[in-house]
């Protein structure tokens, strides 16, 4: 019966005593346990606490550190790698639309005027996102300049976060173009492949797509040709590769059927 717990209530029956002896035993028995945890649990802290303040300190010690090294070391080293990667940049910028591409392109990779160029930022501030910036302007300077390895090299060494949509499939797919001058066309389209693949949007993806089709075709590969030129028709259909695609998805038939 629940009537003996209400306040007040004195149990009378034998089985009730019984019952509320029983209730008494059980919870004194885990406020014991509790106490001896407790009182373990204290003893061990004593025995310890100096391990466990060098751990607090270490702990302590990393994070200040941490935080340290990215407001006065980390942050001031990238204003000043930028700072000195402006003129380079300037250069670059100015060789993609200039008739004497060369000669920018290696005022670009080599500095002038007493400023750095691009492989000076790779080495003097190494570690900095302008020198990963930097790896991908040399190389794409190098491209344009027909320097194929030293392309792969530098936008090898490029990474790219995951906030951006551009540069790492550029970055992909120009060590695809460098591959397809170098004739490892193997090599070229699983770059392009990647760059396809790698932040779906409507510019690059479609263009390496079609970059791919035309590689796998020329590799004897016209089933993976005519999925990567379906793939634009159906999913990319206002994009500029998708203007003629029906003439490539036809060659890509014709091939895959023989």
């Amino acid at each position: 019966m629940a009537t003996y717990k209400k306040r007040g209530y004195k149990p009378k029956t034998k089985e009730e005593i019984e019952h509320v002896a029983e209730e008494n035993s059980t919870t004194a028995e885990v406020f014991n346990t509790l106490d001896e945890t407790a009182s373990k649990t204290e003893d061990w802290v004593i025995k310890n606490q100096k391990y466990i303040f060098v751990l607090i300190a270490i702990v302590a010690a990393v994070v200040l550190g941490y935080l340290g090294y990215k407001e006065f070391i980390a942050k001031p080293a990238q204003t000043e790698a930028m700072n000195d990667m402006f003129q380079a940049q300037k250069y670059y910028n100015e060789a993609i639309v200039a008739t004497d591409k060369d000669s920018l392109f290696n005022l670009a990779l080599n500095g002038g005027e007493g400023k750095y160029g691009m492989l000076d930022i790779v080495s003097e501030h190494s570690g900095t996102p302008a020198a990963n910036l930097a790896n991908y302007y040399a190389g794409m300077a190098y491209l344009n300049m027909k320097d194929y390895k030293n392309a792969v090299t530098y936008l090898s060494n490029f990474s790219s976060n995951d906030e951006d949509e551009v540069f790492g499939p550029i970055a992909k797919g120009a060590i695809g173009d460098a591959f397809v001058q170098l004739n490892q066309k193997e090599d070229a389209l699983g770059y392009y492949i990647e760059a396809a693949e790698m932040r779906k949007n409507d510019l690059t993806t479609p263009m390496y797509l079609y970059k791919a089709g035309i590689t796998a075709l020329d590799l004897g590969k016209a089933a993976d040709a005519l999925k990567y030129f379906k793939r634009i028709k159906e999913d990319f259909s206002s994009a500029t590769e998708a203007i003629d695609i029906d003439l490539f998805i036809g060659k890509a038939e014709v091939l895959a059927n023989k």
